[in-house]
Formats: structure tokens, sequence, C-alpha cells
């Protein structure tokens, strides 16, 4: 209900805002050179039309599991007084984010797997574009804090618990969210500047910026210079902190004499560590493949690894690999047994 109530006054202003610059570019570019665009089309997945049944049920199964895993990680967190640890407060956060991503951007393309319909409409798709890149920067910002929570945890046991109190993850997961919302929220307002050209063909499955600018009809380079800044500040910046945490980490795990003390060490961070590896990795990927191939079908496929298939396997890399949510996993599992019984 609220992601539908977001979505709606976000679709209202996106609308007013565009009205607004529309009328303000007919009165420097005249109307012989104004182009009205009322939808987009997402050709991700249409060079075979013969598979888009398969996918559909392949993606809804995924869309599935990804819900019912984030979801379960959540209420594992948030129903177990063990947890309430600032590692599992990010890791819920970054539940909800991964949940949120996947459902900004399956659900539609699922409706155009089934109806082999492709058109998105402009608010519509500033309004995807809007909460995709919110919540991809999220994503983002999370694994960097989370990094910080591991170097704080690992380094500095003694002053760990002062450090990392819960106002301050408070803070830092209020400061993820905010600082990406705005920063989606300015590329909207930049991109509502913009003409389009009459064949607004995106070549994803989703509202993607890069590909929406390069269907302009006027200059992007304020655009261009944004992107550019928020993708030295939010991604590359980020990256380097986790790397350089790692290092940190790294190091001051060499330094423990005992191999099972070494171990433990490890195992505090060697979810996030996968995690990590596997974002990153497949965003790596996107972007090579983008850079190699036009082809539409082989670009969708690689943005789907990190839009889909990431925040699906996350909650199976958490909970298989940590003991504690594995035991509070069985602790609630009994408890909702225990009272399905005693009420049946």
């Amino acid at each position: 209900m609220v992601m539908r109530a977001c979505e709606e006054y976000l679709c209202f202003h996106l609308i007013h805002f565009s009205h607004f610059f529309s009328h303000r570019k007919t009165s420097y570019l005249g109307p012989a050179n104004q182009t009205h665009v009322s939808e987009f089309l997402l050709l991700g997945f249409s060079e075979k039309p013969e598979h888009q049944l398969p996918l559909f049920e392949l993606f809804l199964s995924m869309y599935l599991v990804t819900i019912g895993g984030n979801l379960l990680i959540m209420l594992t967190i948030g129903s177990d007084s063990h947890l309430r640890t600032p590692m599992y407060f990010f890791l819920s956060n970054l539940s909800l984010v991964d949940l949120c991503l996947v459902s900004t951007l399956v659900p539609k393309m699922l409706v155009n797997l089934l109806t082999h319909c492709k058109a998105i409409s402009y608010a519509g798709c500033l309004t995807q574009m809007c909460f995709f890149m919110a919540f991809a920067c999220s994503d983002n910002l999370l694994l960097m804090v989370m990094a910080y929570d591991c170097v704080e945890a690992i380094c500095h046991p003694l002053s760990y618990v002062s450090i990392m109190s819960p106002q301050f993850c408070g803070l830092l997961a209020l400061l993820s969210w905010n600082i990406s919302f705005l920063s989606a929220a300015l590329h909207i307002l930049l991109l509502m500047r913009l003409l389009f050209c009459s064949k607004c063909e995106i070549p994803h499955f989703n509202c993607d910026l890069t590909p929406v600018l390069k269907l302009s009809c006027t200059d992007t380079i304020i655009n261009n210079t944004y992107v550019y800044l928020t993708t030295g500040l939010l991604g590359v910046l980020p990256f380097t902190g986790i790397l350089f945490s790692y290092t940190q980490v790294f190091s001051s795990i060499l330094r423990v004499p005992s191999t099972g003390g070494k171990y433990k060490a490890f195992s505090t961070c060697g979810s996030h560590l996968c995690v990590v590896l596997l974002f990153y990795g497949t965003v790596i990927g996107v972007y090579l493949s983008s850079s190699v191939t036009p082809s539409s079908w082989k670009s969708s496929v690689a943005s789907m690894m990190y839009t889909v298939v990431t925040p699906m396997l996350n909650p199976f890399i958490y909970s298989l690999r940590n003991k504690d949510i594995k035991d509070a996993l069985r602790r609630l599992i009994s408890r909702l047994a225990s009272s399905v019984t005693g009420h049946g």
C-alpha cells in the first residue's frame, strides 16, 4: 500500500512537471520542433516471441521465490531477539530494498511477456526509472555500510557496541535511503527537460536511464554529466570503500593466531562478501556485455542477473551460510508449527 501510494504521488508530479517543461520548450523551440512522447516501447526479450511464455513462467517463479525469501529473512530478523544487532538490522534493510527493487521491474515485465504488449506510458517509464535507480543505489550504499559494520566488528571488537549504537545504525540506513531517492529524483527532473524522437524504443525489459537518454532529440550534456557524477560518488566510491574495508578485515584476520579464531572472524563477514561479489560481478558483467554486443536479448539476459537473480539469491546466501539465521529460522518455524497445531 505504501509503495502504491508513493507511485501514484510520484506519477502525479511527474505528469505535472512534464507538462510544465513541455510548455516551456514550446516557447523557445516552437511548435514545429516539439516532439511529444506519450509512451515508450520495451523491446527486451521480444527478439524470440516463441520463448515469451516459458520466460513468463520462469520469471514469475523467480519473483515469487524472491518475495518469499526476502520476506522470510525480514520476518525472521524482526521476530527473534537474538538477531537485534547492527549486522541483521542492515540485512533486513537490504532484504527490503531487494524486495522493492524486483517489485519495481518484474510485474510490468511479466505483463508485457504475457500480453505481448511492449508499451509503457511516459509517466510510467519515469516512475519505474526513478524507483529502480533509487533502490539500486540503496542496495549499493547498504553494502558499503555493511562492509563498514564488518570492519568495526572484526578490527575494533572492544569498541564495537559503543560505535555501532542503534541510533547510529538508524542514521546510516536513513542516509542511504534518502541519498538514493534524492539522487534518483534529480535524474528524473533533469530527464523531463528533454524532448524525445518519435520512435522511442528501449532495447531492455525496463526503463533504464542510459538507453532513454540516447533517444533524446535534444542536448543531454547536463544529464550525462550528472550521470558521471553520481556514478562516481554513489557507485565507484562505495565500491572503493568496500574494497578498502576488506583489506582491513583480511589484514586483521591474518593477525589472529588460532585457526578457529580466523574461521570465526571470517564467518562474520563471509555472507556479506559473497553478496558483494555477486552484486558487483553481475553489474560489471552487464556493463561489459552491453558495450560488446548490441543484441537486446543478450543485454536483457545480462540485466536480469543483477536486477532479479541477485535479489533472489541473497536470502539463500545469508540463510545457508549463517548459523544464527538458520537457528532463528528453526525457532520461527517451530513457533509457527506450534501455533497451528495448538489452534487446530
